[in-house]
């Protein structure tokens, strides 16, 4: 992205985000790796770790309503799902798949959130594995740089309130 009037840079700087982290516990030994992964990226941006609030939940079906009652708390700048969905042999895989996606990005446009979806849906276990790395280090850079615009926003754009204000004048 291009520094020219009007953009806005990519801020990965941490500190002072509050990030909560909604983590499933099926396909735990992939999720535990996002999660580690996830963390110390996180740590590594200048996310304090009291700053981080880390849940872990069944499977990705609760993940969404765990991120409603985050986001209700008004405590967080940004939130995490992680997750792994693999095929299996039956129609399961693309229910979970679209209404864990679904529930994720309702939660984040109901709250106005940035919600980072890192819900992997692979069709084996090897492909969730091969993606631990990188997608730990996408999530936690996401919700970085997502938290950051969302304040930068909240800084320079006039609210929905104060636009009706100058309209009532």
């Amino acid at each position: 992205m291009s520094n020219s009037p009007g953009s806005v840079p990519a801020n990965l700087n941490g500190d002072g985000i509050r990030v909560g982290v909604v983590q499933a516990r099926f396909n735990e030994e992939i999720t535990n790796g996002l999660w580690k992964v996830c963390c110390a990226e996180l740590l590594r941006l200048g996310v304090q770790s009291e700053d981080v609030l880390h849940i872990t939940v069944p499977g990705a079906m609760e993940i969404p309503v765990t991120l409603d009652r985050l986001a209700l708390s008004g405590e967080f700048d940004v939130l995490i799902a992680l997750g792994a969905i693999i095929k299996g042999d039956t129609y399961h895989f693309e229910i979970v798949s679209n209404e864990s996606a679904r529930g994720v990005s309702d939660v984040a446009l109901r709250h106005n959130l940035p919600i980072i979806n890192m819900i992997l849906t692979t069709y084996t276990e090897d492909q969730a594995i091969e993606r631990i790395e990188d997608k730990g280090v996408d999530a936690a850079r996401g919700a970085v740089e997502m938290g950051n615009l969302m304040m930068a926003m909240d800084d320079n754009l006039p609210l929905e309130d104060e636009l009706e204000e100058e309209d009532d004048e």
